[in-house]
């Protein structure tokens, strides 16, 4: 299988729209509401955001986005995984480690500090994954999240 790498740009709202769809599947969001095309092309044109696809035969199977977070006691920056998902009947094939693979190069050649992702404990699934990419380290964290409503 001949899986690509490819980096967004603003006029690949579609292939953005696809991998959110993954997303949906993968981490099983029944109530998705897709923003619309301009807010997402919006996300793309943001220089502290970016997504990489993977793509098999022309279609998005996966992929990847990435905060960049800018610290004050370091001038370098740092990449920050929000997501990581791909299609169910791709996984397992080293799909996932050659979208964190493509990161790692891209972060490298970029000047970035370094880049992380958190995972929730008991989503071993996640947790298996990681540690079967080359990581530098691992930190047990508790995570937590302040959510607002304001409809």
């Amino acid at each position: 299988m001949n899986v690509e790498i490819k980096k967004l740009d603003l006029k690949d709202t579609d292939e953005f729209v696809d991998l959110i769809k993954i997303f949906a599947v993968v981490f099983e969001m029944d109530d998705l509401k897709m923003p619309d095309n301009e807010y997402l092309r919006s996300l793309l044109a943001k220089p502290d955001f970016f997504v990489l696809i993977a793509q098999c035969d022309g279609k998005v199977i996966g992929g990847l986005t990435v905060y960049i977070l800018h610290r004050y006691y370091s001038a370098k920056p740092v990449a920050y995984i929000y997501d990581v998902g791909v299609m169910p009947d791709y996984q397992r094939n080293g799909t996932g480690k050659k979208l964190i693979s493509h990161l790692n190069k891209y972060c490298k050649d970029n000047n970035f500090e370094d880049a992380y992702v958190e995972a929730e404990t008991n989503d071993t699934q996640a947790v298996n994954f990681y540690r079967t990419t080359p990581i530098s380290s691992e930190l047990q964290a508790t995570h937590f999240t302040y959510t607002f409503d304001n409809n």
